[in-house]
């Protein structure tokens, strides 16, 4: 009997010893860090119900994990093209295992004047 105590209490550390140290966050844990940053709105909606992500006086942001970042480019332009604003994306990326992404991200985003603002992946 004793022993089943144990092993019951032993239980929950168990699955605390083997779960990752990282915590891992949504994708609007990072998209709100950036919005309260630049003082913007979230989730915007749109006449088409569509949503930006982040909306500031001077950009409309796409917020998406770095392996998105080609989707984030057709977002951010459109986003801008409805709002008058100019295009952003704020691409969350993890430090080294990200980079080529982020490369990518600014030869298209260099040419179609689209504002990139990087967020360290946590």
């Amino acid at each position: 009997m004793l022993m089943r105590i144990i092993f019951i209490l032993l239980i929950p550390f168990l699955f605390v010893a083997c779960s990752s140290t990282q915590k891992k966050y949504h994708e609007k844990h990072y998209q709100t860090q950036l919005c309260d940053k630049l003082g913007g709105e979230m989730e915007v909606v749109l006449n088409d119900r569509t949503r930006v992500d982040c909306l500031t006086n001077e950009y409309a942001i796409e917020v998406d994990f770095a392996k998105k970042w080609a989707e984030s480019i057709g977002q951010s332009l459109y986003y801008a093209h409805m709002t008058g604003r100019r295009p952003a994306v704020g691409l969350i990326v993890d430090d080294g295992k990200d980079e080529r992404y982020l490369k990518r991200l600014d030869v298209i985003a260099r040419k179609y004047g689209i504002e990139i603002f990087v967020i360290k992946k946590m």
